[in-house]
């Protein structure tokens, strides 16, 4: 049986990523896997310490970070799955903290400043594919992403992550509700009519996208 580790990098277990990992986590169970959600905001960890003993030559770390702390466990389950979905909001501009420590700590231990002389690049450090589903919430309007550069800033995560993992696909969740009440906050840059609207209308296709990605990772069979 295949394992899919889901890992929540949003400080909200119940909102709008969680939700959407959640149906991912549905579909990679229909499609027959084990799977275990973990949110990254339950655990204590930092980001890379730049310590580079996965570095170092005659390193026994085997793609696991040093570091002993909270998400070192994580980290050795994620390199034995056979697929991982990853879920931030995007906090000005970026994925958050949590989000980008984890990757770090993630990619850095697999990652290698070894050249690849046979095919170009780096070579990669796993000696198989790990399919990666990256899903971005937010609650600007794709149009409004796409003027400020949304894509080119958080796309690069993706990018990192297919060359570490060997193959990595993104979903985008756009104009999500922020509030359950709009009333307890200060806000009138958002209309709330219209958020509900995209709650009623758009969210559904987006659980539906993420119950697909679920299924698609998990159904591949990237190593033979």
């Amino acid at each position: 049986m295949k394992k899919v580790i889901i890992l929540n990098g949003s400080p909200r277990k119940n909102f709008n990523t969680a939700k959407l990992l959640k149906e991912a986590q549905k579909g990679a169970e229909a499609a027959g896997a084990q799977t275990e959600f973990i949110n990254l905001y339950d655990l204590n960890f930092k980001g890379c310490m730049s310590c580079f003993a996965c570095q170092r030559k005659g390193s026994t770390t085997e793609g696991v970070c040093a570091i002993r702390d909270d998400l070192k466990p994580v980290l050795e389950k994620c390199i034995n799955a056979d697929a991982i979905i990853i879920g931030t909001p995007v906090y000005f501009s970026y994925p958050t903290g949590v989000f980008r420590s984890f990757v770090e700590r993630l990619m850095f231990a697999n990652h290698t400043y070894m050249v690849d002389k046979e095919h170009g690049g780096l070579k990669r450090r796993l000696n198989k594919i790990i399919p990666t589903g990256v899903i971005f919430t937010m609650n600007c309007p794709e149009e409004m992403a796409r003027g400020i550069n949304y894509f080119t800033i958080l796309d690069e995560n993706v990018n990192s992550l297919n060359h570490i993992m060997g193959y990595a696909e993104s979903i985008y969740s756009h104009d999500t509700k922020q509030f359950a009440d709009f009333s307890k906050y200060n806000c009138d840059l958002f209309d709330e009519n219209h958020k509900n609207e995209i709650q009623e209308k758009q969210f559904p296709i987006d659980m539906e996208k993420s119950y697909n990605l679920g299924k698609k990772l998990t159904e591949m069979n990237p190593n033979g």
